[in-house]
């Protein structure tokens, strides 16, 4: 396992893929606390659009505990690593093709595929082995406090 810098302990550049039937925002909820559920007491903050599918980040952030930020329009480095996810996603589904056909299962193995894709910016470590890195650092802080 690559040793993982204290810098980048929380930020671990995970990916976590939900298919949604529609864009409402009970639906982007669910989706994102099912999905994101397990990991409460790590998730710290969630950075969105200005999009009406996130309407309900008052109810995800109370589940989640984390603090909700929303982009100014037209900012996107405000949200630089979801741009850049889009883009390392957009290699397995290019732009121009309908996510329509796109499965749950199809985004369970692309979810894979880039949580053990090597980082540069994580001096190579994988996005999964810098989670399992941060959720020690993490049980140790507790264990010591």
């Amino acid at each position: 396992m690559c040793q993982v810098p204290k810098k980048w302990i929380i930020e671990s550049k995970l990916t976590k893929l939900a298919k949604v039937s529609t864009k409402h925002a009970d639906v982007v909820a669910k989706a994102l606390t099912d999905k994101l559920g397990d990991l409460e007491n790590i998730v710290l903050t969630l950075t969105a659009d200005n999009g009406k599918e996130f309407a309900n980040h008052q109810h995800i952030s109370n589940v989640l505990n984390a603090s909700f930020f929303f982009a100014t329009p037209y900012h996107s480095w405000e949200r630089g690593l979801n741009e850049h996810t889009n883009g390392l996603i957009r290699q397995y589904f290019p732009k121009g093709k309908s996510l329509e056909n796109v499965t749950q299962a199809d985004l369970d193995k692309v979810e894979i595929l880039l949580n053990n894709r090597p980082r540069k910016v994580l001096k190579y470590a994988t996005p999964m082995e810098a989670f399992q890195h941060s959720k020690t650092e993490i049980l140790n802080v507790a264990l010591h406090n």
